[in-house]
């Protein structure tokens, strides 16, 4: 067991392929490590530290910055197959033989191409608030997402309480109490990702989310036990594409969260921590 928590874990850098990856590792550094995929926008400080030092109790935690996100170098790619190669390359640069994948939102995305790709270096996937390629309302941004993108703050994380948490008081005041903690960490905390960074995802996303023949038959190859989680009214990437996954990945199973919106792990993050962790340490069961 490592001393460090999300807190305090000092920021490394790997370089491979012509990019200095920054990450951070904490936890239990015996099993399976579990890297992260972030978010639209997001860096390794994103992530709600009740979550990744929940996990980080039971396994090696590795959070990680993909090429041009704030403190890693290189550029942001315009299409998820070459996020999936670089997150890849990243992860054997560690010298990982095999890990364990979660990928939230476009890191979802991200995180079915690796497990495709390298079906020997993915051992289990975990998909939060993510949808398959074609998925429904995932051409562009949904209306709501624009909206919620687009508004102004009195202050800039409060963005996060609309796009993370559903209208109610309670998701509202679990979304107040996800930003106390968003923040813990002050220092050596990583850079906001530049005025580069969205234009280059939302390429990548247009692409993915683009209509095409037959959409969903590329899931048949995503061989892995696969966690899908979701709130019931994600209005970023609508909660009926986390049901189209786990229809068509072999062997996946799906979990929805009351109440909640895009971010159900941060709404509900010891729930989600257990969940997780019973997913992580059973045996793997192939599907009938």
């Amino acid at each position: 067991m490592t001393r460090h928590t999300h807190r305090t874990a000092p920021t490394q850098f790997v370089e491979t392929n012509g990019i200095r990856f920054a990450y951070r590792r904490f936890g239990n550094s015996t099993g399976v490590p579990l890297v992260m995929n972030i978010h639209f926008t997001g860096t390794m400080d994103h992530w709600d530290p009740a979550v990744t030092d929940g996990l980080a109790q039971h396994r090696e935690v590795i959070l990680f910055n993909n090429a041009g996100i704030s403190s890693s170098s290189g550029e942001v790619p315009e299409s998820i197959e070459e996020m999936a190669a670089n997150a890849g390359a990243f992860i054997e640069a560690l010298g990982l033989k095999q890990v364990d994948v979660l990928g939230f939102s476009m890191g979802g995305l991200i995180a079915q191409q690796l497990a495709i790709a390298k079906p020997q270096l993915v051992r289990k996937v975990i998909l939060v608030g993510t949808g398959p390629r074609s998925g429904e309302g995932m051409t562009t941004l949904t209306p709501q997402a624009q909206e919620i993108f687009g508004a102004s703050y009195v202050h800039p994380d409060h963005l996060w309480l609309r796009v993370h948490f559903a209208p109610s008081e309670a998701s509202q005041a679990a979304g107040r109490g996800f930003i106390e903690r968003f923040r813990l960490r002050t220092d050596n905390r990583d850079p906001e990702a530049d005025d580069k960074v969205a234009p280059a995802q939302l390429a990548a996303l247009a692409k993915w989310g683009a209509p095409r023949e037959n959409p969903y038959d590329y899931l048949a190859a995503l061989k892995q036990p696969t966690l899908v989680v979701n709130g019931d009214n994600d209005v970023i990437i609508y909660s009926i594409n986390s049901w189209i996954l786990q229809q068509h990945i072999p062997n996946a199973q799906l979990i929805i969260y009351p109440d909640a919106n895009h971010g159900s792990l941060y709404q509900y993050p010891a729930r989600f921590v257990a969940h997780v962790e019973q997913f992580l340490s059973e045996a793997n069961v192939t599907s009938a």
